[in-house]
């Protein structure tokens, strides 16, 4: 049974993330948990009264929080009636990434499912949004939605890579999972910003990847842009990518993937789902 962490902020984006989630997970038995933190860091009280008023800031908050998160599950069950998922809501007012990492490790998640506003959303980044504390530093599955993704048969996976992973191959499982229960094909992308083979340690990473993906529908492609937006752009457009899988620990090296903030010339950010792999 798989456990999916639902963090929402009751927002059309963060519905529109647990729908795609229900569909995606349509037929897999889950735990669903729709969290709701609230850190209350907008809210002053004086010194003298903090303790007492601060419980009570508290106590209404998560009252309002439970409400609406039972809302929520009745929008679930209205919208979808699967008796293979389990809804569980939980409240926090912790600091956002120490209760995603709390609830992770408490419940085992295994997936992480968060909405974005596509590029604009990711501008946080530098400062540090929700959801991109999370891909960088939360150790779970990801799967990002931005605002404008609606699910749909998942056919191709784009993966791009600078062929970095050595024996670390078990990272992605996750995608290997995709491929056998969506019955996709991965397409494995390098991107360079001028023209230039492999070098050895590369080679040998592509020819392992190679034996690790032979059971399953896959190609190599290779392209040449001084900017990789734009050749995942190129890319995403030409295969008509359902989903783009990234491993966590090469988001330096494609951070302008996510991070762009020219949301004008990049369509994908906020229309391709980005699942994103952890150690």
């Amino acid at each position: 049974m798989k456990a999916i962490l639902l963090p929402t902020d009751f927002s059309d984006n963060s519905w529109n993330a647990i729908e795609y989630a229900l569909n995606f997970y349509k037929h897999a038995t889950c735990n669903f948990y729709l969290l709701h933190v609230n850190r209350l860091n907008n809210v002053v009280v004086d010194d003298y009264f903090y303790d007492d008023t601060q419980e009570v800031v508290i106590d209404v908050n998560i009252e309002n929080a439970k409400k609406q998160l039972k809302g929520l599950q009745q929008k679930i069950a209205l919208n979808f009636n699967n008796k293979n998922h389990n809804f569980y809501t939980l409240t926090d007012t912790n600091f956002f990434i120490e209760s995603i990492r709390q609830q992770v490790e408490e419940k085992k998640i295994d997936v992480i499912v968060m909405g974005t506003k596509g590029a604009s959303g990711f501008q946080g980044y530098i400062t540090g949004s929700n959801t991109g504390d999370v891909i960088t530093k939360v150790k779970c599955t990801t799967l990002v939605v931005p605002e404008n993704a609606k699910f749909k048969k998942i056919e191709e996976v784009a993966f791009p890579t600078d062929f970095s992973l050595c024996n670390e191959l078990q990272i992605l499982e996750p995608i290997i999972k995709i491929l056998e229960e969506k019955n996709a094909s991965l397409r494995v992308l390098n991107i360079s910003k001028k023209v230039t083979s492999l070098n050895e340690d590369q080679q040998k990473s592509k020819e392992l990847l190679e034996d690790y993906l032979y059971n399953y529908q896959h190609s190599f492609h290779f392209l040449t842009n001084k900017k990789v937006e734009d050749a995942v752009q190129c890319f995403v457009n030409s295969r008509n990518i359902d989903m783009i899988a990234m491993v966590a620990k090469n988001l330096n090296y494609f951070q302008q993937i996510l991070f762009h903030t020219k949301v004008a010339e990049i369509s994908y950010h906020t229309d391709v789902p980005f699942l994103v792999l952890h150690e």
